[in-house]
């Protein structure tokens, strides 16, 4: 935040999209409301981006010092909290921020942190559904809580809203502060333009309509003549959305309430924010009619709130008034027999054991009702009062708890928790018994015609109207930091939460010692759901293709996985096949259940046509091959289509298994063109030998920085990759950015002064010689100079003399290398099939084999 403190703080009460006004112009802007909110809705907000700010406040909230933190402080305790509950407030707010729990919590209640993007729901026809924004959402707020509105105000950020915070007249900025430093951790500056914070007070009835009558939804906290009052300014069709006070008890049973743990926790939650939250304990029940079982208890729990050794809490005058009142009813019911009173000396708590069972409000600041209620009467006795009921804390034995649970539930109780935990909440719980985004949102549809059959999400679709920029989903700003490898994920793997570290994946060690990949589960359901998403862009019919996951090959248990998590995610047939070194077998398994499609890795598949082939062609059913992992050239794919009738062969995905899945092809896909994820990746190209973005058109280093990873977070991952930018408009439609893959980096070695490209080899001698086989570059130290060795498949080859003469023929630097300066020796030698090396783990064609480096 630049600045915190405005010298001129009580002329301008209102924070109007980023800016500090005064009730004069805030009057004026509250004329062009439903204007500028038509206009705000037209460039959607995604809850990833509120994500990302929201985090950035999270740790600047968590830093002692920080001059933001400090300034919040201030707010606080100027509106009268201590300090000690100034640091709370500002600590529950940082936790509620935290990028992992929204995450959750926009998951839970929304299915994905991209809710609003038009996807497929149904696979099997062109249906796509999203959550979508109500549009302008008010918030109208309680005096008495000053976090509520701004947790009210995220979550209508998270569900893509235009939101106006109308707090109360009396109350402090501290609600525009922390909503303006949120803003200002957003450098695009959108979450600053979907914010309006006012203050008024209700009695300003002109400004109360206005920001109701514009709104699609209100919502509004208070009591039962509050809320109606807010609901005489709601126009008809406008959704209200209140939040009234709620009554929340605790309920403890014989075989506990003597429990010394169960009386310290019930203490705790009602001395904890002193009865001020809708979940504090108001009133104990027991499971017992025994007066003098209520008196003991009422004693114990007496007793544990001594233990607390709290400072006495500080009603102001009214509600002191409202406490003194209702301990002088109960006493002077005591000669009834009606109740009883135990009252803290120091006047720290109050205890008022009632003989009826009915539901009661305490006047708080520790004052406790405690009541009989045995089991059976349960639903009879809390059910008139449904309206009302929260939280019901539990104090039970382990086989009595579900019984319990659905009784307070039929009764009316919206949750159950453990007597001590009855303030806590988790990301994503229900609020009220409802999803607070799903009421801040609208659930859309959409369906088409078979068009888009393979079209996955409408907003990959999305062209710009009149000359407007392409519209482009919101992409994870890349941070001035330095561009990780392999070893550096591994060290991130390594410093992983216990917690988040549940899924490890292998790498098949293509290029070395395998690697592990660590994922939490909710991270890989992404990759996979996106993967096969990917697959049906590619082509992929689920209605009709028999899928054999072949993915699988020697230690490589993390692509089967892969496969298997992306087929599922997509409600595609799989069989019972996968990938061994019979290919005979493998064969007949294909043609036993009918397999028309196949996921595999080209090395993989050349082979089981290599060896299988008569099998499969006998059969005739394979129609599709869809692969990933490695490079397919187009005369391995002619090959297969002309000799095997295969129809189909098409890349599936570019993934890895330190990121996970990064782009896929599509009907109009060439070679080893893809389109980016960009809701899951942002893309860079940079240079070979530097860290800057490549020429345009130019050939560099992919670097990937991923948007919804949080197991490790990684930024500026450098996959391995060369490739390049493709410009101009993809055929299928779809506006998301295009790559072409150009080959691994360490296809490209450094021999005789040069570099000497395998990618480039393989092309000549494709569209040369018309080579389809396997190719291998092994490059070696001699005595005299550095030699390359090109290896090629000894049944495609032909003559290898004439193969080295095709490569210094249309390879002019490795001509020059060889023939004109003698730096670099050149051969090619034809081998069988078994003799090219290839990783131990995967199988897969070691393309290039650098023996220096043994060296």
């Amino acid at each position: 935040m630049n600045e915190m403190n405005h010298p001129d703080d009580l002329a301008r009460d209102h924070l109007w999209q980023g800016t500090w006004i005064d009730d004069t112009e805030a009057d004026k802007h509250l004329a062009d409301l439903p204007a500028l909110v038509a206009d705000e809705l037209t460039r959607p907000l995604s809850a990833r981006q509120v994500i990302a700010a929201c985090d950035r406040l999270s740790t600047v909230l968590g830093t002692p010092g920080h001059p933001t933190r400090t300034a919040l402080a201030d707010h606080l305790v100027a509106a009268g909290q201590d300090l000690a509950s100034a640091e709370r407030s500002l600590a529950e707010i940082a936790d509620f921020l935290r990028r992992d729990g929204l995450e959750r919590k926009v998951v839970a209640e929304l299915g994905g942190t991209a809710p609003q993007s038009l996807a497929r729901t149904d696979f099997r026809a062109p249906v796509f559904e999203s959550w979508q924004p109500v549009g302008l959402l008010t918030h109208i707020t309680a005096s008495n809580d000053p976090i509520v509105g701004i947790f009210s105000a995220v979550e209508g950020l998270l569900a893509g809203n235009v939101n106006v915070i109308k707090v109360s007249g009396g109350d402090s900025l501290f609600t525009h502060h922390l909503l303006h430093a949120l803003g200002t951790h957003d450098p695009d500056g959108r979450i600053a333009d979907r914010l309006i914070v006012l203050r008024f007070p209700s009695s300003r009835t002109d400004w109360l309509r206005r920001v109701c009558q514009a709104a699609d939804a209100v919502a509004a906290w208070g009591g039962e003549e509050a809320i109606a009052g807010v609901a005489t300014h709601v126009p008809a069709g406008c959704r209200l959305i209140a939040f009234g006070h709620k009554i929340s008890f605790a309920y403890v049973t014989r075989e506990l309430w003597s429990d010394e743990r169960t009386l310290d926790g019930l203490a705790d939650s009602v001395c904890r924010l002193d009865q001020q939250a809708c979940s504090s304990p108001q009133v104990v029940y027991l499971d017992t009619a025994d007066r003098e079982e209520l008196s003991a208890f009422a004693r114990r729990l007496g007793d544990a709130l001594d233990r607390r050794g709290d400072a006495v809490p500080e009603p102001t005058v009214h509600e002191q008034a409202e406490i003194t009142t209702t301990v002088l009813v109960a006493r002077t019911e005591e000669h009834l027999g009606l109740t009883r009173v135990h009252e803290s000396p120091t006047g720290a708590w109050r205890i008022l054991v009632d003989h009826r069972g009915a539901l009661r409000a305490s006047p708080l600041y520790r004052t406790v009702w405690v009541k009989p209620l045995p089991r059976e009467e349960i639903v009879s006795t809390l059910r008139p009062m449904r309206r009302f009921l929260q939280t019901a804390g539990l104090a039970a034995a382990r086989a009595d708890v579900p019984a319990l649970a659905a009784r307070l539930f039929t009764a009316g109780a919206l949750r159950v928790t453990p007597v001590g935990s009855m303030l806590d909440s988790y990301p994503g719980e229900p609020h009220d018994g409802l999803y607070p985004l799903q009421r801040y949102s609208r659930r859309v549809s959409t369906r088409l015609d078979d068009r888009f059959t393979h079209d996955t999400c409408l907003d990959d679709l999305r062209r710009p109207a009149d000359g407007e920029p392409v519209p482009a989903l919101w992409q994870r700003p890349v941070p001035a930091d330095p561009v990780l490898g392999k070893a550096d994920v591994q060290r991130l793997n390594a410093s992983i939460p216990p917690e988040k570290a549940q899924l490890h994946l292998a790498s098949g060690g293509s290029s070395g010692t395998p690697a592990v990949s660590v994922y939490t589960y909710a991270d890989f359901r992404t990759q996979t759901r996106r993967a096969g998403e990917g697959l049906v862009a590619a082509g992929l019919d689920v209605r009709t293709d028999r899928v054999a996951n072949l993915l699988y090959a020697g230690d490589m248990y993390a692509s089967f996985l892969y496969g298997h998590g992306l087929l599922e995610a997509i409600d595609a047939v799989q069989l019972p096949v996968c990938a061994g070194s019979d290919y005979e077998r493998d064969a007949r398994l294909i043609v036993r259940h009918g397999a028309d499609t196949l996921l595999a890795m080209p090395s993989y598949i050349w082979q089981l046509f290599q060896n299988a082939g008569d099998v499969l062609d006998a059969y005739g059913g394979v129609k599709k091959i869809f692969y990933g992992g490695e490079h397919f050239s187009a005369e391995q794919r002619a090959h297969l289509q002309e000799r095997h009738g295969v129809e189909l062969i098409r890349s599936f995905v570019y993934g890895g298994t330190d990121l996970g899945t990064m782009g896929h092809q599509c009907g109009h896909a060439e070679g080893s063109v893809h389109h980016l994820f960009n809701d899951l990746f942002t893309l860079e190209i940079l240079e070979v030998d530097s860290d800057r973005p490549v020429a345009r058109g130019a050939t560099g280093r992919l670097v990937f920085t991923p948007h919804t990873r949080s197991a490790p977070s990684i930024t500026r991952y450098e996959q391995g990759d060369l490739g390049r930018w493709v410009e101009g408009t993809c055929g299928c439609g779809r506006t998301t950015p295009r790559f072409e893959l150009l080959g691994r980096t360490g296809d490209v070695v450094r021999a005789g002064t040069y570099f000497v490209n395998y990618r480039r080899i393989a092309r000549i001698l494709a569209e040369h010689l018309g080579y389809c086989g396997e190719l291998q570059m092994v490059v070696e130290a001699a005595p005299s100079r550095e030699r390359i060795t090109v290896r090629m498949d000894a049944d495609g080859v032909g003559d290898p003399a004439a193969a080295a003469r095709t490569l210094l023929a249309h390879y002019g630097e490795l001509r020059e290398a060889v023939t004109t300066e003698r730096l670099l020796d050149l051969s090619v030698e034809a081998v069988a099939p078994g003799d090219f090396e290839r990783s131990a783990a995967s199988g897969k064609l070691r393309t290039v084999v650098d023996r220096r480096l043994a060296g």
